[in-house]
């Protein structure tokens, strides 16, 4: 049985789909962090069979709850003070996202404006579907994006 180590004051992104966890991590610039992070990958879930965890010791305001909603807004957030977890965040997909994807539009204005923010709007919360706000492009996840 594997034994990781609680953390006293952090947060953990428990409900990851299995495999996703280190891609997570450098999407958030975990990696960039001088904290402690454990990745769990392909723990035993109940519900899914199998799933990731991070735990990482750093305050719950570094991370940013719209770019993790964006990419699972399935995961839990458990904020840990003291070593015992203290709040639940359930994450809701955000209604406007900006600079976290980019339109793949050649004629967006934004392909062709340097420093113009990539702002993208909520469409269908249903189906999950992201528009850019300047050309209305609905953003379409390409092979080799990180997102």
């Amino acid at each position: 049985m594997l034994n990781v180590g609680k953390i006293e004051e952090g947060f953990v992104l428990d409900h990851i789909q299995a495999g996703k966890s280190l891609s997570i991590y450098h999407q958030l610039g975990l990696d960039k962090l001088d904290n402690t992070v454990a990745i769990i990958k392909n723990a035993r879930s109940g519900k899914s069979g199998k799933k990731d965890i991070l735990k990482v010791e750093v305050d719950i305001d570094t991370l940013n709850l719209d770019v993790l909603a964006f990419i699972d807004h399935n995961i839990t957030v458990n904020v840990i003070k003291n070593g015992e977890i203290i709040e639940k965040r359930r994450l809701v997909l955000p209604r406007e996202i900006r600079n976290i994807i980019h339109c793949h539009n050649p004629r967006c204005i934004t392909s062709i404006e340097q420093g113009l923010p990539h702002i993208f709007y909520l469409a269908d919360e249903e189906k999950e579907i992201y528009r850019c706000r300047y050309c209305d492009e609905r953003y379409r996840k390409r092979d080799g994006d990180e997102l």
